[in-house]
């Protein structure tokens, strides 16, 4: 487990037992993970979807109801970002990235209170991610992939493919963001 930039962001590496006829390892274990986050974390739904080169997902999170997420790769590649929504947060604002693979089998925690977003680097990519709240539609909300505040260096050049709702999410200083840790 390594903490990054933004502290309550976990990038976790399995063990992986691997010979020639192939490889093992836990993806998910509820000890050793709330021993990890330093709580105890209960997911409620679990995820999967699959995307072409050049899709961004994102960047979204649920303002009531938030969800954290345990996200990894099962299929090609991606550069994964979580950027803190939190407004009392020292980090508000600021992002973290992470290239994750089916190849690396890395993982990211990104707890609730941060927009999440996805680029797909490969030919394609299959994504699954655990959340600890249930999908609320009334409550999704979005950042722009390219907010010039937030200044995410997306690794590619020209437009990515992205959902209509995404091509018009709101910049950051027009989004609602949580205005304190008891917000979730």
């Amino acid at each position: 487990m390594t903490s990054l930039e933004i502290v309550d962001v976990l990038l976790i590496e399995p063990t992986v037992f691997g010979d020639d006829r192939g490889f093992f390892f836990e993806s998910f274990n509820q000890a050793q993970f709330d021993a990890v986050v330093g709580r105890n974390v209960s997911f409620v739904q679990d995820n999967h979807s699959k995307s072409a080169k050049g899709v961004l997902r994102g960047l979204h999170y649920q303002i009531r109801e938030p969800q954290g997420k345990l996200v990894r790769v099962v299929e090609g590649e991606v550069f994964d970002v979580a950027v803190d929504m939190r407004r009392a947060s020292p980090t508000f604002g600021k992002w973290v990235g992470e290239v994750l693979s089916a190849e690396s089998k890395r993982q990211l925690w990104i707890p609730p209170g941060f927009a999440h977003g996805f680029l797909v680097l490969s030919d394609s990519a299959q994504f699954l991610y655990k959340t600890t709240d249930f999908y609320s539609p009334e409550n999704e909300r979005a950042v722009i992939w390219n907010d010039a505040t937030l200044d995410i260096r997306w690794p590619i050049n020209g437009m990515p493919i992205l959902s209509a709702k995404d091509a018009v999410a709101p910049s950051l200083d027009r989004a609602e963001v949580f205005a304190a840790a008891t917000d979730f």
